[in-house]
């Protein structure tokens, strides 16, 4: 199979799209990270519960979130919140969340960005946005003789 991508269907009839998305030499620092897989994109829920509304015009596709997990939320172990500039957002949904949740609690560093932002007749909004695994930087070989 090829390098750049791979797409595998997981249990339950949910699709995660998993692509490797390799980047350049460019990277200098040795802890920037190599390569990135994408464990899913999902839409964020209770968008109206929160600061959505009031940052809504500020929101853009592309902009960094912070994923925060909320393991003593009272209403899902498995809550992983959504900020965006220290603002809540919303929260990833609860069939959709336990895979970040378990990554999360594993301290592995995950990245998420805004992919798609839709406001609907009825003044509905929809949030999508697209969870990345970091994969660190291998060390560069020794240099030969």
């Amino acid at each position: 199979m090829a390098r750049g991508a791979r797409l595998a269907l997981l249990p339950a009839g949910r699709w995660l799209v998993l692509a490797v998305a390799m980047l350049g030499a460019a990277a200098a620092a040795a802890d920037e990270p190599r390569a990135r897989v994408l464990l899913q994109t999902v839409l964020v829920a209770g968008l109206a519960h929160h600061e959505a509304k009031a940052v809504w015009p500020g929101l853009a596709a592309g902009d960094a979130l912070e994923l925060v997990r909320e393991g003593d939320n009272a209403h899902d172990p498995q809550a992983v919140r959504v900020d965006w500039r220290g603002r809540v957002l919303g929260y990833l949904p609860r069939n959709d969340n336990a895979d970040v949740a378990r990554q999360l609690d594993r301290g592995q560093r995950l990245e998420a960005r805004i992919v798609e932002l839709a406001r609907y007749r009825n003044h509905r909004r929809k949030l999508a946005v697209e969870i990345f695994v970091r994969i660190p930087a291998l060390p560069d070989p020794p240099a030969g003789p």
